[in-house]
């Protein structure tokens, strides 16, 4: 057995053992019992001579690895110092700084605070580090990096009806909130100098396409350019929803694998060899991952976007499936509640799945399909549908609906996205640089907008266009065992036909 392929094996190991921590409570004794169990297997390999055994041991040391660093990650949190200030009648001060873009809202204005000091009525000053989620007023305007003085009271995130907001902060290393506090400006030069410079450039883009675009239009334009859905009303979201078009509202590890592919391919087309196709599409993905802010959630997508296209440009499938699996072990070695609470991972995760091993059968299926250099159809139709299968069962599980019609309105959009996102790119910076070329370059952008609302808009009026459900996380583990299945099976038979000519 080749060496990457046991790391292979003990990352998927680890990977189940923070699952199976995820969702249930393993007591310390079992946990034990496990690393025992696995160190007398590797220790038998002296007496029994046999492989097997040896490599099931270290791969239950692997499992016993993962738990154990999920409940770490658990432990942090119970016993953050920021925390335990959560629900106390008593008003704290803190020193911090804005740690990520402000996130401004209709009414009012959301600011990650880095906390660097924490001081009350009864306890002086106490240096502790954390992260504070505050809901303030939208004026005065704060900025990544400004330093503030809050006063207010914290208070444990909430769990809403059909929402757990509570984990969802608690995967961005957030454990409490304060609600409307007294701010004051300290200073301004905190952060880093290098994101402080992508978010200006960010709001400069955004301020020049809102010049120029209109609504719902420029809604679209802010999510397709950085994932934001801040200017999409809740009519048009919900449109996005029905028509199984919300992915592109989102930098999701879907969006961002789909629109590699189809940017690799369409280099292709242009005459490039496939060396400088695979160079230069990676330079276009680091980019645009670079200009939107390096939100976490994109970095991850581009991750595993990099992968794929790097599994393309090898021509192996083992290669990709053993990339994948090793970035998946990275990323929740570092952030372990990313597997059960973060969609956005599940997606990137699934969606690449699924252009590995759906991606290929599609594509055999519609060979006569035409699949032009400009327009490669039958590529766009084969990674829509290998990233939508696989990512189906998770997106149904946790909105509770089938977009029945959702190929269709996909197949129009989803090919059109990568030529839109470069275009909208090229009339922003043109945009900040020499007006009057915005405004020339912002009729075309204008117009494959408006191409998209109104197909959005067509299908979603449809009345069977949707179907809601509720189902529980059993019929999702049974989805993808028989996914997996029907895969391992087609994979099968390709191999037998390979073999038979």
């Amino acid at each position: 057995m080749t060496s990457s392929k046991i790391l292979f094996y003990f990352c998927l190991s680890f990977i189940f053992g923070i699952f199976f921590s995820s969702v249930i409570k393993i007591p310390q004794s079992l946990l034990w019992g496990f690393l025992s169990l696995g160190v007398l297997l590797i220790f038998s390999q002296f007496f029994l001579r046999k492989e097997n055994i040896f490599l099931i041991g270290f791969c239950i040391l692997f499992l016993v690895l993962g738990i154990s660093r999920h409940q770490a990650v658990l432990f942090e949190i119970e016993n953050n110092q920021l925390r335990q200030f959560n629900d106390s009648d008593q008003e704290i001060t803190i020193i911090g700084f804005v740690s990520t873009e402000p996130d401004i809202r209709e009414n009012s204005t959301k600011l990650t605070i880095k906390a660097l000091s924490v001081s009350s009525v009864e306890d002086g000053p106490l240096r502790i580090e954390g992260k504070v989620l505050l809901t303030t007023s939208k004026y005065p305007e704060y900025q990544y990096g400004d330093s503030l003085e809050i006063k207010g009271k914290l208070e444990t995130p909430p769990v809403f009806e059909g929402f757990d907001y509570r984990n969802y902060l608690q995967k961005q290393g957030i454990y409490s909130v304060m609600s409307w506090p007294k701010t004051g400006l300290l200073g301004n030069n905190f952060g880093n100098p290098v994101m402080k410079i992508l978010f200006s450039f960010k709001k400069k883009f955004q301020e020049t396409s809102r010049v120029f675009i209109p609504p719902p239009q420029e809604g679209i334009l802010e999510a397709l350019a950085f994932g934001e859905e801040s200017n999409i009303s809740q009519d048009w979201k919900e449109k996005l929803n029905i028509t199984g078009t919300r992915h592109i509202a989102a930098v999701s590890g879907m969006n961002i694998t789909i629109i590699a592919s189809l940017i690799f391919s369409f280099i292709l087309s242009l005459g490039f060899w496939r060396q400088h196709a695979f160079y230069l599409t990676i330079f276009l993905l680091s980019l645009y991952i670079l200009m939107i802010g390096f939100p976490a959630s994109a970095a991850r997508a581009g991750i595993m976007g990099i992968l794929l296209l790097t599994a393309q440009h090898l021509g192996r499938l083992s290669t990709a499936q053993r990339a994948v699996i090793f970035a998946g072990f990275l990323m929740l070695l570092m952030n372990p509640l990313l597997l059960r609470f973060d969609i956005g991972f599940q997606l990137s995760f699934l969606a690449t799945i699924g252009l590995i091993y759906l991606q290929p059968i599609f594509y055999n299926w519609f060979k006569k399909i035409p699949n032009p250099k400009l327009f490669p159809l039958r590529t766009v139709l084969s990674a829509t549908l290998g990233a939508q299968v696989f990512t189906l069962p998770i997106l149904v599980y946790n909105f509770g609906r089938i977009p029945l019609l959702s190929l269709i309105p996909n197949i129009l959009i989803v090919p059109m996205l990568a030529p839109i996102t470069i275009l909208i790119f090229i009339f922003g910076l043109a945009g900040i640089i020499f007006w009057p070329l915005g405004f020339f370059l912002s009729l075309p952008v204008w117009f494959c907008l408006t191409y998209v609302v109104v197909l959005v808009d067509w299908f979603s009026k449809i009345s069977f266009a949707t179907l809601f459900v509720n189902v529980s996380w059993i019929w999702l583990i049974i989805a993808y065992l028989i996914l997996g299945g029907l895969i391992w099976q087609l994979n099968r038979k390709k191999k037998i036909v390979f073999l038979l000519e």
